[in-house]
């Protein structure tokens, strides 16, 4: 791939793409207004950037998801299309926080820009908190689902849960904590640790995640564990004491974040997907800023085998 210095798509924070099966390359993020869901897909990375968009999802007027529709993930499990993404009541802050719930959508059909999605409702994990930014992965014929929560009882905005699931949209097991906002480069502005993302290469489990606040101290955080491990177990996780991806001033890339995973070529080549934003000058809550952008760049390995992320938007 050509360096890639500028956005892949402006204005689209939280990126998800997805590699199907059938050759296409599928992407959704949050649109500014946090008001749907929209879908694209092409059969390369780069005509994402020019593909029709189809808003598949609209909020309602009013109800517990009728505001602030965040961060959905388009996941294939077990036979369907599923949109997982959040949304709250309002947009009245208690307790410090939004009120944001997890939710689901599925899609039989085998293109998701078309047919009809059916609203499953709302992901329950047991606990009736702030939740966010949730993904799926399958491994050794389990699927578990892995996201963001507020615990009362701990520090800062969320922390990092997994959980078995008995179908797409249920899960089969208690949430298990993987990691919390702890080290200075994750309480910067906010004590976050969230956007987590899969990636399972060389016999380990990389999950990927995002902390801090959303300006320019965003920045991504790694956890790994054996593919061999009790996955439910937080003792068979390792934590980076260090980021792994944060803002490049030399190419004026500020708080990358919120990523995802895909592939290139044979399916070998892996590539980071993340927003990022352009300048720091900000004015009044970076939320309200319409300018994160998407980027994609390859993603490097070490002799160890674990990924290296470079800096911001370089190859």
């Amino acid at each position: 791939m050509a360096d890639i210095l500028k956005p892949l798509i402006e204005q689209r924070a939280d990126p998800h793409i997805y590699r199907h099966s059938d050759g296409y390359y599928y992407f959704t993020a949050s649109v500014p207004q946090y008001d749907r869901i929209e879908l694209r897909r092409a059969d390369s990375i780069a005509g994402l950037a020019g593909a029709q968009t189809v808003d598949v999802w609209h909020k309602p007027e009013t109800g517990p998801y009728s505001e602030l529709v965040w961060a959905p993930e388009l996941h294939f499990n077990q036979g369907a299309w599923y949109v997982y993404f959040a949304a709250a009541p309002s947009r009245e802050i208690k307790h410090k926080l939004f009120q944001h719930r997890m939710y689901a959508i599925r899609n039989t059909n085998a293109n998701p820009l078309e047919g009809e999605w059916e609203f499953m409702g709302q992901i329950d994990t047991g606990i009736d908190t702030f939740c966010l930014d949730a993904t799926t992965f399958e491994h050794d014929g389990v699927l578990y689902y892995l996201w963001a929560q507020k615990d009362v009882a701990i520090e800062g905005n969320s922390n990092l849960y997994i959980a078995p699931m008995a179908t797409p949209w249920q899960l089969a097991g208690p949430p298990v904590m993987l990691s919390k906002p702890e080290f200075d480069w994750e309480i910067r502005g906010f004590w976050v640790n969230e956007g987590p993302s899969v990636l399972k290469r060389n016999g380990k489990i990389f999950i990927s995640y995002s902390a801090s606040a959303t300006d320019e101290n965003y920045a991504m955080g790694l956890l790994w564990a054996a593919e061999s491990a009790d996955l439910l177990d937080p003792a068979a996780w390792t934590k980076s004491p260090e980021p792994v991806f944060a803002t490049c001033y030399e190419h004026g890339i500020y708080g990358p974040g919120h990523n995802s995973f895909t592939t290139a070529g044979d399916g070998d080549d892996v590539l980071l997907v993340y927003h990022a934003r352009t300048y720091t000058e900000i004015v009044g809550d970076p939320l309200w800023n319409p300018d994160r952008h998407t980027f994609v760049k390859p993603l490097r390995w070490d002799a160890q085998g674990m990924p290296v992320f470079g800096r911001s938007s370089t190859l």
